[in-house]
């Protein structure tokens, strides 16, 4: 029989949040050997945060990141007809904004059983204490990197924000994120509302919605830190 294929979740970031991570999910993890992740290092040193008993020189890490070929997931098909493994994401819950998606479409197609295991997600924390529409929303992901290509998409996103209603989530590389704010205020109108959630789970963790007029008088430094923005 196939194995099974476990979303496991990991804590948001370096400070605390094993308390995050239910007992159940911590036992798999205990028991799995074959792990899929973005960066070896990274899963390693999440393994050890949840369980001291993990013998990570027993573990098989596969690399499965954007750059991983269709013979590199059928080779981990392959690993997952004979034993169960684990998709471990770099924080959070995988498979959202992370390649593993492609892995878990193809076990769907190859009848490998997949099983999502509670945890911490950044995009739902944030939106559920953004204060904005938790009924009907969208993640972009990441946009446009180039200016101009950026605020003309935040225009179009903040014009069916307006038609909708819905909440309208978006994220970017870290180092970035001043510059994404700086087109989200120079792009949207000054009524319209802007969630900036950042060092979600973390110390100095802040979710705060206020105008894209208010934030231009007080602009945060969002350098280097995790950020979910949601427009609404």
């Amino acid at each position: 029989m196939a194995g099974k294929l476990y979303l496991l979740p990991v804590p948001l970031g370096e400070a605390g949040g094993i308390a995050s991570i239910p007992a159940a999910n911590i036992a798999i993890a205990e028991r799995l050997t074959h792990f899929f992740c973005e960066h070896e290092r990274t899963a390693r040193r999440m393994l050890r945060r949840m369980s001291a008993t993990i013998d990570l020189n027993a573990i098989v890490p596969h690399r499965l990141d954007k750059d991983s070929t269709d013979g590199d997931i059928r080779t981990m098909l392959t690993v997952l007809k004979e034993h169960d493994g684990a998709i471990v994401s770099e924080a959070g819950m995988p498979c959202i904004a992370d390649p593993g998606a492609r892995l878990v479409a193809r076990a769907h197609e190859a009848g490998i059983t997949v099983v999502p295991l509670t945890g911490p997600s950044s995009l739902l924390l944030a939106l559920a204490a953004s204060g904005l529409n938790g009924q009907r929303f969208t993640f972009h992901g990441y946009l446009p990197k180039g200016t101009n290509e950026r605020r003309q998409a935040l225009r179009a996103i903040e014009q069916d924000a307006r038609r909708t209603g819905g909440a309208q989530i978006a994220i970017e590389t870290p180092y970035r994120n001043n510059a994404f704010l700086g087109d989200v205020l120079a792009a949207c109108a000054d009524n319209t509302q802007l969630c900036i959630a950042v060092d979600i789970d973390q110390p100095g963790a802040s979710i705060v919605t206020r105008t894209v007029s208010a934030w231009r008088k007080n602009r945060p430094d969002l350098d280097d830190r995790p950020c979910v923005f949601i427009i609404g």
